[in-house]
């Protein structure tokens, strides 16, 4: 008997929302979280925007040794970990540790601490031999950013399979991938899965500033993400966590758990082209989309709803139009669209766990969250990309899509569970 991969639990840290409720709040009412960064001193760089989360270590559990242990995307994952195993309504004093796993995506792992104890250590930068009676004793895990895995593994007590996934941007996708392969092999029953990612510190901010990939709308931050519209400058860089609880299908059903959808189809290419620039006809990415769809025994019909990977630069936008086009045919142009960065921005390698988050409770509230900030459609750019206005349609099977520099390409099909409760 065939094994599948469903969802059984949620657990989300947004620019915007903290936790899933108001997370889904703030997709299905196409409200904007992006401002002007408050985290350190932006006005040397050329974009001084981001999407920022407000987050209380403290109030949301954590003690002051956590707080001065773990890097900020270590929080996030622990208390979005914890969020999401609730959710699932797992008691893990209860199953066998060995078959309970961890799959963590991050694209720049502990940026913000490596950073801030360079700094301290070096006296600014001015020595060159860094002074290690300054660094805090846990730089070694900063340096390693398997560590978030081992801490979420430390959480749940999971003594399977651990993994730390580092595909660039598509790592918050390619991790719950990862997941539903463990699960569909049989490494696991239970895998704790997702993307946590930090990165908003100068060293970041100004990695993009060279690349002239993030937007410089510096006087109009709330509008400045603008995916598939004629006047995008650039993606909002952004910061954020969401863990999901991967779950084996019968192994949730023998327990009365509810389930948000299985992962039908995953796919991930790569496009062997260049490190940060795309083909616009989308091969690579149309590749991994056809895969996933064979691998869900689905035709481009029956898509219900594509989620883009919607960030915002000139050449992504045309790029996942013709990915589109080239996989679904005709059937693009009828298939809603819509993208989530434009909201949130783009959180690195958690936007992919985070828009899995959003499309599952997209399919159970049969709404799909709008694209903000799309008022001048690109004419390149000619789908059905939902703009502004979140709109009412029953979902049973969703495409999710993620790029990463790198010419990283995923695909995921969710679907609904017939007879599941949700």
């Amino acid at each position: 008997m065939s094994r599948r991969a469903v969802i059984t639990g949620l657990g989300v840290i947004s620019p915007g929302a903290i936790g899933v409720k108001e997370y889904w709040s703030l997709l299905a009412e196409g409200r904007t979280a992006t401002r002007a960064i408050s985290h350190f001193d932006p006005s040397a760089f050329r974009s001084r925007i981001a999407g920022e989360v407000d987050f209380h270590p403290l109030k949301s559990g954590l003690t002051p040794q956590d707080v001065r242990r773990l890097d900020r995307a270590a929080q996030f994952a622990v208390v979005a970990g914890r969020e999401a195993v609730a959710d699932a309504g797992l008691q893990f004093d209860v199953m066998d540790p060995t078959r309970v796993g961890v799959a963590l995506g991050s694209a720049v792992g502990c940026t913000t601490s490596l950073e801030r104890e360079f700094t301290i250590g070096s006296d600014g930068g001015r020595l060159w031999e860094v002074d290690q009676g300054y660094t805090v004793p846990h730089l070694y895990d900063y340096v390693n950013p398997s560590s978030m895995a081992a801490e979420l593994a430390t959480q749940t007590g999971a003594e399977g399979p651990v993994t730390l996934v580092s595909t660039g941007c598509t790592s918050g996708i390619d991790s719950v991938g990862y997941a539903a392969r463990l699960i569909e092999e049989g490494s696991a029953d239970v895998v704790v899965s997702g993307g946590t990612e930090a990165p908003l510190s100068p060293i970041t901010v100004v990695c993009f500033d060279v690349l002239r990939a993030s937007s410089t709308r510096n006087d109009d931050p709330e509008h400045a993400c603008r995916p598939f519209d004629k006047t995008r400058d650039g993606l909002v860089l952004a910061e954020g966590c969401a863990i999901v609880v991967v779950e084996e299908l019968e192994h949730a059903r023998a327990r009365g758990a509810q389930i948000y959808g299985e992962i039908a189809g995953y796919a991930s290419r790569c496009n062997a082209y260049h490190m940060t620039g795309l083909e616009s006809e989308g091969k690579d990415m149309a590749s991994a989309i056809e895969v996933a769809m064979d691998e869900a025994r689905i035709l481009p019909p029956y898509i219900d709803y594509i989620n883009a990977h919607g960030s915002g630069t000139k050449q992504n936008d045309l790029h996942e139009t013709g990915a589109f086009k080239r996989s679904l045919g005709e059937d693009a142009f009828t298939t809603p669209i819509s993208g989530f960065k434009s909201m949130i921005g783009h959180s690195l390698g958690a936007i992919g766990s985070l828009e899995i988050a959003g499309c599952l409770l997209a399919m159970r509230e049969g709404l799909i969250p709008p694209t903000a900030n799309l008022n001048e459609p690109d004419p390149l750019c000619d789908l059905d990309y939902v703009p502004n206005v979140a709109r009412e349609k029953r979902l049973n099977t969703v495409l999710t899509v993620g790029s990463g520099f790198g010419g990283f390409q995923s695909a995921m099909i969710l679907r609904n569970v017939r007879g599941a409760r949700r």
